[in-house]
């Protein structure tokens, strides 16, 4: 059956018992059995996607290129002018070219669907009585699902209840504002999608609030799967860098097709070239300049890049956070779960009389006892602290309980942290639900600092609210035992100081209440009951990773939203300050101009009781400052400071989809030490394609100096286009993608971060492909003039010459391995796919010399063993010459 077209998509018209009713549900969920049956009826719950490229697609697509249609010229041009060998090899290169492109972006496809599993979207479904997450691909239609802030909504809903409830509708709508929802609103037939205020529609966002669905369709029968929108897990385009670098390609190409136009005209005018020689020449030319490899090469080294980062639990979903990463050098993180284990435990509760209780156990799991002045307690004799928790319990949004003699758990980590403080002092939120049942509830939103939970009880009504401690303080008038909010405020003080994040509970009685009435404006006057002082531990490992990130010159600040008292403990375990002038609380922000904030990253180190909005401030204000700045965040009001920051960091397991999907990366296993790992790939793979583009540069430089001074002295071409596309295609081909795989040299975090807005040819780089150019080019045309000198053919010193330039990639790969240390520094065992690589090109080469097939394609010839030790001697020069530039480089 078909419950979408039954209705005629008229679920917003209907009661929510009769939307039940036709999805055969109930307010408890389906059954664990009747789910796995719709989903064998319907399928997964999955968006229309655009099918993958096929691999003939693929194989077509790697010969849209400038550089294609040059070469393909020139094959035709052989073809023409009988030279068939000439022709077959340019095609064979060209199809050898497209069958490795198109196995690399095979594979490139297939590892970015791996990774897309790795971020799918979690949803909180009600099945069996019991709520539960699951992967949204396993909703189906009549499923309860629960929404809260930061949630993409997972598929179409009838609302059912709903508590404040905002979304964003504008990525189905194009209305910017975001929709307040009302599930007991009913509207006609005919109301416009974008006014369906007890609808919730796959692929919005919640802004804020909670809600209770009923799924009435899934996948393709959404409104967005019917529009056949791809909205989950779009491709990102191409990185920065290879945009420049195929810019940069593509212009090279345009100069010399100019460069070889004009040379070719004054050869052939002057007398010296015919037509032919020319041509061949200009051809000569264009192979030699364009770094054919060099998209390919670079492409192989960002997807290294990523592959490494997964397997350290950083997930890239842009390519240009890899090469980013290799300049970040500031990281703004947050404290709750990427610096701590985020498994809150309640330690210490005060009343206002002043009685202190001691609670024990870790974690999530309630087992531990209450002691006041080291007894244990009986829970019947202490009123006040059963007062505090019953607030604790009923404003509270979590579950706690046990399933399968195990304890399950969901929810904030607050609410749950206090759930098992109930269970330890012997109270359930089920029970007191029973007794006092809910009516209303503010939920916690970041802006307002506080929770609320309205509940009846006898005849009246009781409001129940938690938050931060100074926010509760301000809203009470009442104080027991004849304390003063001055007091409060000190005890607050004094439990932060201990490291302690610090909750306060407040409630008030209300005669009468009307659910028309603005709940916030209720809130005053408030009975003040306690606070609770919880910990959450540092992860293990994270100050070594702090540690390792200043001497690696990335600066870290923690921007959080707890006590300034609390933050200045963790950050001095932390190792980050020792100084509390080096904290600054969101308020004192608010007083900082542009450009004292801008000022304020050299002796500020934490930013506490801040805003989603100030964060962004803070990291705008980093920029401003020069920063490449990382951001981590995991909620949806984090999504601007992700979007603006260089390096977005979302959290992969307590992050939102809205923040998953505003970042760069995101960090599966919520740990700060990750980032850390992250920054090192990112710099390891940043300095491989450094290597990569020097490899072919410079080598593409010296055939191109090589080419140039023949026909400046007016020598026969030294090597033939299909000669020059074997070096550039072939035997550097291999060798450029080994050294993608070239691992860190050892000293990766031990140098400074690059400046944000270095290129890629800064003068370090410069100076190297000259001198490596010059060099080779000047060596390899002196051996040439010697060998026709001394009265070899123009085909046999073609041919030593050919051998000659394969042995300069093979020595110069060396140089490569590194800008600033020694090649002899760094075993060649140490990268087996390099050394293999090396090996392979040289000896393929050595099988084109004696195989028939390649001296009739390259005109290759043996050549005997003085001439093998001439030319291993003379490829040996590079080496020497390198090492003396880096030599003065480091003087």
């Amino acid at each position: 059956m078909n419950y979408r077209n039954q209705t005629t998509h008229l679920w917003h018209s209907l009661e929510s018992s009769e939307c039940e009713k036709i999805m055969r549900s109930s307010e408890h969920g389906l059954s664990e059995t009747e789910s796995q049956s719709r989903l064998a009826e319907y399928g997964p719950n999955e968006l229309p996607k655009k099918p993958p490229p096929t691999l003939p697609a693929i194989f077509l697509r790697q010969f849209r290129s400038p550089l294609i249609y040059i070469l393909g010229l020139a094959a035709i041009v052989s073809l023409l002018i009988h030279e068939f060998t000439d022709a077959a090899f340019i095609f064979g290169v060209l199809c050898l070219n497209a069958l490795i492109g198109t196995y690399q972006e095979w594979k490139a496809e297939k590892s970015n669907q791996a990774l897309q599993k790795l971020l799918q979207i979690q949803a909180t479904v009600q099945r069996d009585g019991e709520v539960k997450e699951i992967d949204a691909e396993q909703i189906v239609p009549g499923d309860i699902v629960w929404l809260e802030s930061g949630n993409r909504v997972p598929a179409d809903m009838r609302l059912l209840a709903g508590h404040g409830l905002e979304i964003d509708e504008s990525l189905l709508t194009g209305e910017s504002l975001p929709v307040l929802k009302n599930s007991l609103w009913k509207g006609e037939a005919s109301t416009e999608m974008g006014d369906h205020l007890n609808m919730a529609y796959a692929g919005s966002i919640v802004n804020r609030g909670r809600a209770k669905g009923l799924v009435i369709a899934t996948g393709a029968q959404t409104n967005v799967g019917q529009l056949a929108l791809d909205i989950i897990g779009e491709q990102a385009g191409k990185p920065p860098l290879i945009i420049r670098m195929e810019k940069f390609t593509h212009t090279i190409a345009i100069t010399v097709l100019v460069a070889s136009a004009i040379i070719g005209t004054i050869g052939v005018l002057s007398g010296r070239y015919e037509v032919m020689d020319t041509f061949l020449f200009a051809v000569a030319l264009a192979v030699s300049a364009i770094p054919e490899g060099l998209p390919v090469a670079m492409t192989v080294a960002l997807a290294i890049g990523t592959n490494r980062m997964a397997k350290r639990n950083v997930i890239v979903r842009r390519l240009s956070a890899v090469e980013g990463l290799g300049s970040c050098t500031l990281i703004a993180t947050d404290k709750t779960g990427t610096l701590t284990c985020n498994e809150l435990t309640v330690r210490e509760v005060r009343i206002p009389n002043g009685n202190k209780y001691q609670i024990s156990g870790e974690g999530f799991i309630p087992k531990g006892i209450i002691t006041f002045q080291e007894k244990i307690i009986e829970p019947v004799s202490h009123p006040d602290m059963e007062a505090m928790i019953r607030c604790a319990l009923l404003c509270n949004e979590a579950d706690l309980h046990r399933r399968n003699n195990h304890w399950v758990w969901r929810g904030d980590t607050v609410d749950i942290a206090l759930l098992a403080l109930g269970e330890k002092f012997g109270l359930k939120k089920e029970t007191l639900l029973d007794i006092y049942p809910q009516i209303d509830q503010i939920p916690f939103e970041a802006e307002h600092q506080f929770a609320a939970s309205f509940n009846k009880f006898e005849g009246h009504f009781i409001g129940f609210v938690k938050g931060a401690s100074e926010k509760i303080i301000s809203m009470c008038s009442k104080f027991p035992d004849k304390t003063s909010s001055e007091q409060l405020v000190k005890i607050a003080d004094d439990m932060a100081e201990q490291g302690y994040r610090v909750l306060a509970l407040a409630d008030k009685q209300f005669d009468s209440w009307s659910p028309e009435k603005e709940n916030r404006s209720e809130l005053h006057d408030l009975t003040f009951l306690g606070f609770v002082g919880m910990i959450d531990p540092l992860r293990p490992g994270v100050c070594d990773a702090v540690k390792s990130c200043q001497q690696s010159g990335v600066s870290v600040v923690m921007v959080t939203g707890d006590h300034p008292k609390t933050a200045y403990v963790i950050a001095q375990q932390l190792g980050l300050t020792n100084n509390e002038n080096e904290v600054i609380s969101g308020h004192e922000i608010m007083n900082q101009s542009d450009e004292e904030l801008k000022n304020i990253f050299s002796r500020i180190r934490v930013f506490a009781r801040v805003t989603p909005h100030q964060k962004l401030q803070i990291v705008e204000a980093a920029q401003a400052a020069g920063h490449c700045v990382a951001v981590t965040g995991d909620g949806v009001n984090d999504a601007p400071a992700l979007r603006s920051a260089n390096i977005g960091v979302a959290m992969g397991k307590s992050g939102t989809d809205v923040a998953r999907e505003a970042s760069d990366l995101v960090i599966s296993d919520d740990n700060f030490t990750s980032i850390l790992n992250g920054i090192e790939e990112g710099r390891i793979a940043y300095d491989n394609i450094r290597k990569v583009i020097y490899l072919l540069i410079s080598t593409g430089g010296a055939e191109l100096v090589l080419m140039g001074m023949a026909i400046i002295f007016g020598f026969p071409l030294p090597l033939l286009p299909v000669q020059l596309l074997w070096l550039n295609l072939v035997t550097n081909g291999i060798q450029d993608v080994a050294l993608a795989f070239e691992p860190s040299e050892g000293n990766t975090l031990a140098k400074k971060p690059r400046p944000p807005n270095e290129p890629i040819f800064n003068r370090l780089m410069i100076e190297r492909t000259i001198i490596g150019s010059v060099t080779m080019g000047v060596v390899a045309f002196t051996a040439f003039w010697w060998m026709l000198d001394s009265g070899m053919s123009e085909t046999s010193a073609r041919n030593a010459l050919l051998l000659l330039m394969v042995l300069f990639e093979n020595v110069h790969i060396g140089n490569c391995r590194s800008e600033t240390k020694s090649a002899f520094q760094l075993s060649p065992f140490r990268s087996p796919i390099l050394l293999f690589g090396t090996f392979a090109a040289f000896s393929l080469h050595v099988t084109m010399l004696y195989n028939p097939i390649g001296q009739m394609l390259l005109r290759t010839e043996p050549l005997d063993l003085n001439l093998w030790m001439i030319l291993i001697v003379l490829a040996l020069i590079i080496l020497p010459v390198m090492e003396i530039h880096k030599y003065f480089r480091a003087k």
